[in-house]
């Protein structure tokens, strides 16, 4: 069982195709695994998992019959509650949501499916994906497998968590503000974020229909092996392998911004990278274009409406929802039906809002900008940080992203470059601190030159670190 926990999701398709695994054990193994240890880690929010071990046995038999099978044929994943499962509820973790069971699959899921996957269930998110820590008033708060008392990031938490303890072969999520990035720092998992409408997002509630928020959202793999995000992708974008030689790439790792907390342990991770990069490929150290403004950026587009199209789902049960007095009211009676992490996110939107004079100025810097980060990304990969430590106490990250001090100027720029740019990130763990907790780095490029970061993360997989899975819920 502990061997069927550890595989990839490339591995088992393999073993499950050989006949070395049949896919009802392997599903039953990640049901009972999961049955176990969401007790205490409160990541998984609705599951199928009679229905999975139906569709194990249907996929076993194909197998006998020697039908046709797709790439991910037997093999149980994981999906983000955003979206959409046929015969599942998208909940974004509001209450009166909680019976709203969804006739069809969201198209990501869908290829998914056509590949054999088997889902077993759906993930935590923060209310309506809108903040980094994954806590909400239908499911509650996700904790790090790691260490309980601490953070799983957000909004994809719930996925990264499942895939830290191995609750599934392979996870899927979404990423608009590093909702796949934090997660897979915080437990030490893959990630993948996909570039500029490269995966559909036809069925990721909510829908995102703002063209400068639809620019920033990625959608892509969270996983146990670089490999894995690889497959994920392809299926997702319908793409095939290329050759890539890393030879012809630059890598780009500046030193640490004075202007950017990096705390020492991550610092001197982030060097030895350097100095294994160093010893087989040009490293430069320059920062990359339009970097130091792009957390400010982020925030301005973030709050371009003043998030009024989240406050129109918060009213679909026909109540009106004040995110000041909502505020007010879960912080001294607990009995609103919204968390104040919502509220408060919802009151810092309209805090942040850009003019319309500033909003002609960003779209005209995004639209000048795309044409040099593209110039300037065609044969170079950026290796930064995710976050300056790993995974916080409880509540650490919001403070310091949701502060009206405006510190996500000093905290988000590493996380909000590669939205802003629309650009492919894959994050790996590359180690962890003197606490155990994992510590993740990304991998950035040019739409189209993906395959080089898949590449550079197996490379670094092999001379670094690898995932690791937490093992403190086993049987």
């Amino acid at each position: 069982m502990k061997q069927i926990l550890d595989d990839d999701a490339t591995a088992l398709a393999d073993k499950i195709k050989t006949g070395q695994y049949s896919s009802l054990e392997v599903t039953s193994a990640y049901i009972e695994h999961l049955e176990r240890a969401n007790k205490s880690v409160n990541c998984v929010t609705a599951d199928r998992y009679d229905i999975a071990k139906q569709e194990a046995i249907d996929a076993d038999i194909k197998l006998q019959n020697n039908e046709p099978v797709g790439r991910l044929h037997g093999v149980p994943i994981s999906i983000k509650d955003c979206f959409h499962v046929a015969g599942i509820a998208t909940t974004g973790g509001l209450i009166h949501r909680k019976d709203n069971i969804e006739p069809r699959d969201a198209e990501a899921v869908a290829l998914l499916r056509r590949e054999g996957a088997i889902i077993i269930g759906k993930t935590n998110t923060p209310t309506l994906c809108f903040c980094q820590e994954t806590d909400n008033k239908l499911y509650g708060r996700t904790n790090n497998p790691w260490d309980l008392s601490r953070s799983v990031g957000g909004s994809s938490g719930g996925e990264g968590a499942l895939i830290a303890l191995g609750g599934a072969a392979v996870g899927l999520g979404a990423d608009i503000g590093g909702s796949i990035r934090f997660p897979s720092h915080n437990n030490g998992i893959v990630g993948f974020k996909s570039g500029d409408k490269q995966v559909s997002a036809v069925g990721n509630f909510p829908h995102v229909t703002i063209p400068e928020q639809d620019r920033m959202l990625g959608i892509g793999a969270m996983s146990k092996s670089v490999r894995d995000a690889r497959l994920m992708n392809e299926i997702l974008t319908a793409g095939k392998r290329k050759f890539v030689d890393l030879d012809a790439y630059e890598l780009v790792m500046p030193y640490k911004q004075p202007n950017i907390p990096l705390d020492e342990t991550t610092d001197q991770l982030m060097e030895q990278l350097r100095a294994k990069l160093a010893a087989d490929y040009k490293v430069g150290s320059e920062l990359p274009p339009l970097f130091e403004d792009c957390a400010l950026i982020w925030q301005e587009l973030m709050s371009i409406d003043g998030a009024k199209h989240i406050v129109k789902i918060l009213a679909e049960d026909g109540s009106k929802k004040y995110p000041l007095w909502e505020f007010v009211k879960e912080k001294v009676s607990r009995k609103s039906d919204l968390h104040s992490y919502m509220s408060w996110a919802l009151i810092g939107a309209r805090t942040f809002k850009p003019s319309e004079a500033r909003l002609v100025e960003i779209r005209k810097l995004l639209a000048a900008g795309d044409q040099q980060i593209a110039q300037y990304f065609n044969n170079k990969i950026l290796i930064i940080p995710v976050y300056h430590e790993a995974a916080q106490k409880h509540g650490k990250l919001y403070s310091e992203i949701f502060s009206i001090n405006k510190t996500y100027k000093q905290y988000m720029p590493y996380i909000a470059y590669a939205n802003v740019w629309g650009l492919p990130s894959l994050t790996m763990p590359i180690g962890t601190d003197e606490a155990g907790m994992p510590v993740g780095v990304q991998l950035i490029c040019n739409i189209g030159n993906e395959e080089a970061i898949f590449q550079l993360g197996e490379w670094l997989e092999e001379e670094m670190y690898r995932y690791k899975r937490c093992t403190t819920y086993d049987a």
